[in-house]
């Protein structure tokens, strides 16, 4: 069931396409929904509209948040277009609104923030693009029409005029809303030309509403997938990351790597469309990995049901397998070998997500995943010591929940045997952490002394001997698990000895 079939329920009772009568019936059912969503925020959004009408300017409420009223989620962050100034419109706005911030002001924007609604309003806009670069040449316009022209998508270019409530759609907004589909006010030619980063959105879209892009939107995309060249690495980070946050990421991920888009701003992934043929036999690492995707999120939420989407798991469940296609050796007998992938495919990911302009702890957090991703698969014969166990738990450190998840969804074959051996390997693993931890508390594992205990037993000033010192030490305390003080007094003597190091009373 669609996200429109949820929210209107004319279309729970059938899957067939509305049409003539029917489809008018549909459309002013789905504008009643989106008049009562606005009810919901009706006095800010009254007040406001009544004292642009008083002063004799029009004002609507437009793009997402009709959208979203339409779907029956319209939050408190609202977007309105005016036919006033900024000027005019930062005048209007005084004396009413908590606070005010003018940071887009130079795009015609300003914002407010009343009685818990955040509201940002933009004077109509009528801009021209030069086609180089995507940020326009900002141009105030005088209609509502010219305005929703310009907008990105059909479904993202309806407006309600207030204070009156009158629904404006003059680019079938309400037919793609209800038929879940991705259109462009203009030409998709047009609209990309003027900005690509649309092309990307678009995909951010299928990801975020489950809607499919209409033919000619897909091979636009196609066509002029280059062309997002002109947007910055920071702009791409942006909608990549939104995509990934969806409800159904696979699908956006599907339409980049399609239309061609992936080869442009995330290459690896459609490198990992391995040619498979009947001598060597692997899985096709690229449905693996959008498989992998799947889990993990199905993982994300079977654990917290109201959490945020986690960025860092999606990421590494996408990209953990990128270092396949760079190691991949043909073996006699007909097998297929990638060896150290992950060590490869750690480095990949870091190099991709720099380039993308990913914060350094996300950067940090999901290479390190894809580095560990592969450890778990060493343990399934069973033989794996306490001090193994230590490791994997050191190693992941505050990682180790989203391993977890990612080694669980990692497991993608058919054979059911196979699988129920892996997926019981996995819970003796976690058993076994657990009742470690439990003895050990391994959250916290480090050496039995601190810096300052090896500084006076050692003799030494803070500095280099100090830092091998407590590595010494932690090293031993993952191989043999806690140990007495006077042990560890005596290891660190032993240590001391071995590098030529006196101490006191030795």
């Amino acid at each position: 069931m669609g996200a429109v079939q949820r929210a209107i329920p004319w279309l729970i009772v059938s899957n067939e396409q509305p049409s003539g009568s029917d489809q008018t019936s549909l459309e002013r059912d789905a504008q009643r929904n989106a008049v009562v969503e606005l009810i919901k925020v009706a006095p800010v959004a009254e007040e406001l509209g009544k004292r642009f009408a008083a002063a004799g300017h029009r004002l609507y409420l437009v793009g997402g948040s009709v959208r979203d009223a339409l779907l029956g989620r319209l939050g408190t962050d609202l977007d309105f277009t005016t036919d006033a100034r900024p000027e005019q419109v930062r005048e209007l706005l005084s004396g009413w609104a908590e606070t005010i911030w003018d940071t887009g002001i130079q795009f015609g924007t300003l914002g407010a923030f009343r009685h818990g609604t955040a509201v940002e309003i933009t004077t109509f806009r009528a801009d021209s693009y030069d086609r180089v670069g995507r940020n326009p040449e900002v141009d105030f316009g005088d209609s509502i029409e010219g305005d929703l022209l310009r907008r990105d998508f059909t479904v993202n270019a309806m407006a309600i005029e207030l204070p009156e409530r009158t629904f404006v759609d003059l680019h079938g907004g309400m037919t793609d809303l209800v038929a879940e589909r991705l259109d462009t006010p203009a030409t998709p030619e047009e609209s990309f030309a003027d900005d690509p980063l649309r092309m990307l959105r678009a995909a951010r879209f299928v990801a975020q509403l489950g809607f499919e892009p209409s033919d000619r939107v897909v091979a636009a995309m196609t066509e002029m997938s280059g062309e997002i060249a002109r947007i910055t690495p920071e702009r791409v980070q942006v909608e990549l990351s939104k995509l990934l946050c969806g409800q159904h990421p696979r699908r956006g991920v599907e339409l980049l790597v399609d239309s061609g888009l992936a080869e442009h701003v995330l290459p690896e992934l459609p490198a990992m469309k391995l040619e498979i043929d009947e001598h060597h036999q692997h899985k096709d690492v690229y449905r693996h990995s959008l498989t992998v995707l799947d889990q993990a999120i199905d993982l994300e939420k079977a654990a917290d049901p109201d959490a945020e989407p986690d960025l860092v798991l999606r990421l590494a469940a996408l990209l953990h397998d990128i270092g396949k296609p760079a190691t991949r050796r043909f073996e006699s007998g007909g097998g297929v070998s990638f060896h150290h992938h992950e060590v490869v495919g750690a480095k990949m990911t870091r190099k991709r997500l720099r380039a993308l302009r990913y914060p350094k702890d996300v950067i940090n957090r999901v290479s390190d995943l894809v580095f560990l991703h592969l450890r778990f698969h060493g343990y399934s014969d069973g033989q794996w010591t306490d001090s193994a166990v230590r490791r994997y738990v050191s190693d992941a450190g505050p990682l180790l929940p989203r391993l977890h998840k990612l080694v669980r969804a990692d497991c993608t074959t058919r054979n059911k045997r196979k699988a129920g051996a892996l997926q019981r390997a996995y819970d003796d693993l976690e058993e076994r952490i657990d009742r470690i931890a439990a003895e050990e508390d391994l959250a916290k594992v480090r050496p039995d002394l601190d810096g300052n205990e090896i500084m006076g037993l050692l003799g030494v000033d803070p500095g280099p001997v100090v830092g091998k010192a407590w590595k010494h030490l932690k090293e031993l305390r993952l191989d043999r698990g806690p140990m007495s003080r006077e042990e560890a007094i005596e290891e660190l003597h032993r240590w001391a000895r071995e590098q030529g190091i006196e101490t006191p009373g030795q």
